[in-house]
């Protein structure tokens, strides 16, 4: 890993690629959602403060347990004056996060639990069906094959 001097206060692409384990193609992605900034140099070449390192290692964080970029652009553009997040930042958001996770680990395990009776059902019985129709919430309104899309008059399914 390239070692970047302490008095060097701006970073490359490469250099901070290099240093946060992120793609180029990652840190400019992150840079389009808004998730991370830089400025231009007079070559239009991109450099980011050192403290970019401390963002994308948030940003990354948080995308491995599963929280969407969106909630988290939402949650740096909170900081103030955009700042780098901090450890109590890190605590205080993934707290707030606690209750999205259980929520997506809960519907992940009514999956796999249910997911050997849909293979049996062939979905003939979508009225009651665990996964597309949870808790049977479309059972009082219609029933069966109209949950699926329906096709237009005349056109036959293809093989």
């Amino acid at each position: 890993m390239p070692q970047i001097p302490q008095s060097l206060h701006e970073l490359t692409v490469g250099q901070l690629a290099a240093r946060s384990g992120a793609a180029v193609s990652a840190l400019h992605f992150y840079e389009s959602k808004g998730l991370i900034t830089s400025r231009r140099t007079s070559g239009n070449q991109r450099r980011y403060d050192r403290d970019t390192l401390r963002r994308v290692a948030f940003v990354r964080a948080a995308q491995r347990v599963g929280i969407p970029l969106a909630t988290v652009r939402e949650a740096l553009a909170e900081l103030p004056e955009e700042r780098t997040p901090t450890r109590e930042d890190w605590a205080r958001l993934s707290g707030a996060w606690r209750t999205e996770l259980d929520e997506r680990i809960k519907q992940l395990g009514r999956l796999r639990d249910h997911l050997t009776d849909c293979i049996a059902c062939g979905c003939l019985s979508l009225e009651t069906c665990v996964l597309s129709n949870p808790d049977d919430i479309s059972g009082e309104r219609m029933a069966g094959s109209r949950l699926m899309p329906e096709r237009p008059a005349g056109r036959e399914p293809r093989d």
